[in-house]
């Protein structure tokens, strides 16, 4: 077996991962270009993220949550473990579109948790495994797979493929959270532009701007899916080929 298609240098890895890592620079960069560019737009009305928030919350009767400011830029977030909603020092206290914008998503999140929305439940119950997945699966399949490929023990080839199939498993969990956190960004997303404009927190030019926003940042989970889906069909066809060759 070749020992740097195992690492990665091969066409498995031009073919699955190098298309969705660009696809995800591409949306990295839209994303700040987008808020950029919409941050420079105050709202008509004046409020700010965290104000959007609260009224959101309040309108959705959400009396439990904190809404706390983080330092950062777009590091903004919903804790359902202890009920917080944490907004970025780019989003708390700026009145622009762009801000009210990502206030309004995290309080998407925060909606879903109260109603129980289905896949964020199973995203936070796939969390645990599939940070280790994502940390340690690819490298133990790696492993598995050029030291198995190297020896002519049969026992430790045998040992060598269980590590192998433990980390692609692992690395699948990590596929699956992927995956399941596409339908509640873009729940969290759906959620957002409705009660900004049920509310009239907004009017529809100012919700033009937040949908350019959040659809941006909507297209970098999906490059983060299709980046997980490529590398875990690379380790499949990897270990495949590792196998074949011995």
């Amino acid at each position: 077996m070749n020992y740097l298609s195992a690492i990665g240098l091969d066409w498995y890895y031009l073919v699955l991962i190098v298309p969705p890592l660009i696809l995800s620079l591409i949306a990295s960069s839209m994303v700040k270009s987008r808020f950029a560019e919409y941050d420079k737009v105050p709202s008509k009305k004046g409020i700010s993220g965290a104000q959007a928030a609260k009224i959101l919350m309040q309108e959705n009767g959400i009396n439990d949550v904190q809404i706390s400011r983080i330092s950062g830029s777009l590091t903004d977030n919903y804790s359902s473990s202890d009920k917080t909603l944490n907004l970025s020092d780019s989003t708390y206290s700026s009145t622009s579109i762009a801000a009210i914008g990502v206030a309004a998503h995290e309080t998407g999140h925060a909606i879903q948790d109260k109603t129980g929305y289905g896949p964020l439940g199973l995203r936070h119950t796939l969390y645990p495994v599939a940070n280790i997945g994502s940390r340690f699966g690819p490298t133990m399949a790696i492993l598995g797979i050029i030291f198995g490929a190297s020896t002519q023990n049969a026992q430790l080839y045998s040992i060598c493929s269980i590590i192998s199939k433990i980390g692609i498993v692992l690395f699948l969990a990590a596929t699956l959270f992927y995956l399941v956190t596409l339908p509640v960004e873009f729940d969290a997303s759906r959620r957002a532009l409705a009660i900004l404009k049920d509310t009239g927190t907004l009017d529809a030019e100012e919700l033009a701007g937040v949908k350019k926003v959040l659809w941006a940042a909507a297209m970098t989970y999906v490059a983060s899916a299709l980046m997980a889906i490529g590398s875990l069909i690379r380790l499949l066809l990897l270990s495949k080929r590792g196998g074949r060759r011995r």
